[in-house]
């Protein structure tokens, strides 16, 4: 069988390496196609892992092994399932818009921008497909390097606090998770951490390892009250930036909870949810609230990724199939809908320079196609019907109605607070009268902005109309899930 996952790792990677040694900033047209051919590559050889995915079954699919530190046990050991499988495609997808949209916006150090993005998704699509826990844990903490760089290099002011900030951030946690996989293999002898799910542990074994992975996966998620780096990481990052940060790497926490926390320490997920279940609902409802007050487009978009989140880990831990695959089909939108968002933002800082909501108003009339573009987008993520925002939110609340009712009436406020937050940046920034005159002399989108914009909006609404395809490949593999963690002793 064709080597699909180790193609969707290392293609982009070579690529980035490649643009590295070819690209100069004499000519820095060379190392735009040159990138743009590596995204086009890395995107086009993840499509057969979707198209060739078999949704009857929740077994690994695409599976690659080979030795790697035999005397540890630890393999390249590779593999997709139905929860997996579409983050590594949107991933690629999201790394080719990132290059598209930088083409001639980024003029200084064009080479070392773009691969570090190649390299970054080469590194992300090996975390979500890695088997062994070495191989997962090196992934993970790698793609921390290339996203230090592109906000610590072509961020804003305070773009060195901010990416340091990021660092610490993530990589304290993660250090708590490497104790708890050295942990796992001395009481199994193996990094191949599906074999850790059949591991017989105590109610306070589980307890101890769940704070350990708990506190690595929701700095990155992030989840209230461990949030705090995303705003200033998203302010100070270019619109590249932005777009992965919120798009792709926040899912890579999420689906650390899927992949490790409830099907190794099912016992105490069961006995924590109620604690996960209240950071959740303090996100959706308290950061929705915190968002309304934002004076920074990019913040309050931030805020809002975060909120959005909130409904993501609460699905999954409401324990049953509508609330998991609602958790990941939320997941997948908000890949969408917020890289649509920052790109929106992106736009109009590459003409007016500026992110302040107070510097715009009346943006529609000077550039109604891209004001149509922003419109729909808030309403996404605002959740509105028919588009892919409301999909993931609706089969939360749904799945929370079966738990509790005042569980889904506090989730179902982020309907309320988002369109609250959203529409009324929108007001202030696309309506009303023209008062600054740099909006004034907004030109409309270009060509290459039009089309990148009419794609992610093509998405958002081919998923808000018709989930099945998505929601079809995450079933079987969901179902196996909760199956192995309804044998909980809980």
């Amino acid at each position: 069988m064709t080597a699909y996952l180790s193609l969707a790792i290392w293609v982009p990677i070579v690529a980035g390496l490649l643009v590295l040694a070819v690209g100069r900033d004499r000519d820095p047209g060379a190392a735009r196609w040159i990138a743009l051919a590596g995204a086009v590559c890395g995107f086009v050889v993840t499509l057969p892992l979707f198209f060739h995915f078999d949704t009857t079954t929740s077994a690994m699919q695409f599976v690659e092994r080979h030795a790697w530190i035999p005397r540890f046990d630890v393999w390249y050991h590779l593999g997709v399932d139905g929860i997996s499988v579409l983050f590594v495609v949107l991933n690629a997808f999201t790394t080719l818009l990132v290059v598209w949209s930088a083409w001639e916006v980024i003029q200084t150090r064009v080479a070392q921008y773009m691969a570090a993005f190649l390299v970054m998704s080469g590194l992300i699509n090996g975390a979500f497909a890695a088997l062994d826990a070495v191989l997962f844990y090196v992934f993970f903490e790698a793609m921390l390097i290339p996203m230090y760089l592109i906000i610590g290099v072509w961020g804003g002011p305070n773009r060195v606090y901010a990416a340091v900030k990021f660092f610490l951030y993530t990589l304290l946690g993660s250090l708590l998770m490497l104790v708890a996989l050295v942990y796992l293999y001395g009481a199994s002898e193996t990094f191949a951490f599906r074999e850790w799910y059949e591991l017989p542990l105590e109610l306070s074994t589980q307890i101890l390892l769940f704070v350990a992975f708990f506190l690595a996966f929701a700095v990155k998620v992030p989840m209230w009250p461990v949030h705090t780096w995303l705003p200033d990481a998203h302010v100070e990052a270019p619109t590249g930036g932005s777009v992965v940060l919120a798009a792709i790497t926040l899912k890579i926490g999420a689906y650390g909870f899927v992949r490790f926390i409830l099907p190794i320490l099912p016992d105490a997920s069961r006995y924590l949810s109620t604690f996960v279940i209240v950071l959740s609902l303090i996100a959706v409802v308290y950061i929705g609230f915190v968002a309304l007050v934002q004076a920074d487009m990019k913040k309050l978009i931030a805020y809002s990724s975060i909120s959005h989140m909130g409904f993501v880990t609460l699905g999954f831990f409401l324990f049953n199939q509508l609330g998991t695959v609602g958790g990941l089909v939320q997941m997948l939108s908000h890949g969408f809908v917020s890289a649509a968002m920052f790109l929106c933002v992106g736009v109009l800082y590459d003409r007016v320079h500026s992110r302040r909501i107070a510097d715009y108003g009346g943006v529609v009339n000077t550039m109604p196609r891209f004001a149509a573009f922003v419109v729909l987008f808030a309403m996404a993520n605002a959740g509105l019907p028919a588009t892919s925002g409301f999909v993931g939110e609706f089969m939360v609340i749904l799945a929370a109605v079966q738990v509790n009712f005042w569980l889904a009436f506090l989730a179902g406020t982020t309907l309320v607070l988002g369109a609250a937050y959203t529409l009324w940046m929108v007001k202030r920034v696309v309506f009303g009268a023209v008062a600054n005159p740099n909006v004034a002399a907004l030109k409309d989108l270009d060509r290459r902005e039009f089309w990148l914009l009419a794609v992610l909006a093509a998405m958002v609404l081919l998923m808000g109309i018709w989930p099945k395809p998505f929601v079809d490949v995450m079933n079987a593999s969901v179902a196996d899930l909760l199956a192995h963690v309804a044998k909980s002793k809980l």
